[in-house]
């Protein structure tokens, strides 16, 4: 890093992607700083700048002292280990030590007494909510959302005729010549645990999924004019069930608040969709089978003079880009629940529903937001119309 470099980022201040310290002593606190940064996306750890942003003189005999300590921490203070890189920078007064800690793979970290650090904002705390580590566990692919049982729901919330069906066309063979009894092959199946139904089982094949998983369904609402307004709205509908019913139902509400074009038709044929219906199928398919089942809030559709929107709770996992997705690339957050969608939605699961969705129609924007924990796609409408 050069000098100039330094600067620019110490006349930013101290982000949750860069931290300042004067001097290091204690390599126990030390360690609780990389912890957070290796749970939180990596980072850098600024030692020899005071926070107002002043140098603090160090000298060349207090790198090597900041190099073992760093050493210590690393490897002493941080569970599992981690291998941060030093770098010494000259500034205008003294030597500035650069320490970057970078995005862990075998999250979640934990100091030496077992407790999990995070950044927030600039500073860091510790991890206590059950969503937070939970996603931790995620994030290595410890633990994926659609595989945590369901609280109270068993084998007796089964839509059995609907699974029936599902298991005789997918399988071959009638479920009650199965030898096993069927909460072994729910259990089989990856759609049951201890007697009780996963995310998974209870989104595909319960009869009422909604009654134990109040926020995992659909908001939809219509708006008049581009902004959300408090009460004044053209349609709106909260939208629960099997996920098959969920994906259907959104399809058609989406459908019935924009324009059908005409063209060169009838005038007594319905019209052709102004948006595909294989773009919203596919962006659709996507919001429902990737969301994050450990963030406890509704997939939200909008719908705008012009524009949709589809908004899923959680940023894309891992390190996909937005870049990422629309060339092709994904990463897989529930992977039971995209098994089984390739059987009952129109979802390939091959990481190809964003390109094939630009394809049929190119006016999509996405938004990663990482901050609020949410991925947006926004669908430019035909405002002539």
């Amino acid at each position: 890093m050069e000098t100039a470099e330094l600067l620019e980022i110490i006349s930013r201040d101290e982000d949750s992607r860069h931290q300042f310290k004067a001097d290091v002593t204690n390599e126990i606190s030390l360690g609780q700083e990389m912890v957070a940064f290796s749970n939180s996306g990596g980072g850098a750890i600024f030692i020899g700048v005071s926070n107002d942003g002043t140098f603090a003189g160090l000298k060349r005999g207090d790198m090597g002292r900041l190099n073992q300590l760093v050493s210590n921490a690393a490897s002493q203070q941080v569970r599992p280990p981690i291998n941060p890189q030093t770098e010494n920078i000259a500034a205008p007064n003294g030597l500035v030590m650069r320490i970057v800690v970078p995005d862990g793979m075998s999250k979640p970290y934990m100091d030496k007494n077992g407790v999990i650090w995070i950044k927030s904002g600039s500073d860091k705390r510790k991890a206590t909510s059950r969503e937070e580590v939970q996603r931790l566990y995620q994030s290595a692919g410890l633990i994926h959302g659609d595989e945590i049982p369901v609280s109270g729901m068993t084998v007796s919330d089964l839509d059995l005729d609907y699974f029936r069906g599902f298991f005789e066309k997918n399988f071959g063979e009638p479920l009650e010549q199965q030898e096993a009894a069927l909460p072994q092959i729910l259990h089989n199946m990856n759609l049951m645990k201890d007697g009780l139904l996963n995310i998974s089982g209870a989104l595909l094949f319960a009869k009422n999924p909604s009654y134990r998983l109040p926020v995992f369904i659909v908001k939809a609402i219509a708006f008049p004019g581009n902004e959300i307004h408090e009460a004044n709205y053209l349609d709106s509908r909260d939208i629960s069930g099997k996920l098959v019913d969920v994906f259907h139902q959104s399809m058609s509400f989406v459908l019935g608040n924009i324009h059908h074009v005409q063209g060169d038709q009838d005038v007594n044929a319905p019209g052709q969709p102004e948006i595909p219906p294989i773009a919203l199928e596919e962006l659709l398919a996507n919001a429902l089978i990737h969301r994050d089942y450990f963030v406890s809030s509704p997939v939200r559709i909008f719908v705008f003079d012009n524009r949709v929107e589809i908004i899923s709770p959680g940023h894309l996992p891992n390190n996909l880009t937005v870049e990422n997705i629309k060339s092709g690339n994904s990463n897989i957050r529930n992977p039971i629940l995209a098994s089984f969608a390739t059987k009952i939605l129109p979802y390939r699961g091959l990481g190809s529903g964003i390109t094939r969705a630009l394809k049929a129609y190119p006016n999509i924007q996405f938004e990663d937001d990482r901050d609020g924990n949410f991925f947006r796609v926004t669908i430019g409408r035909s405002v002539d119309e």
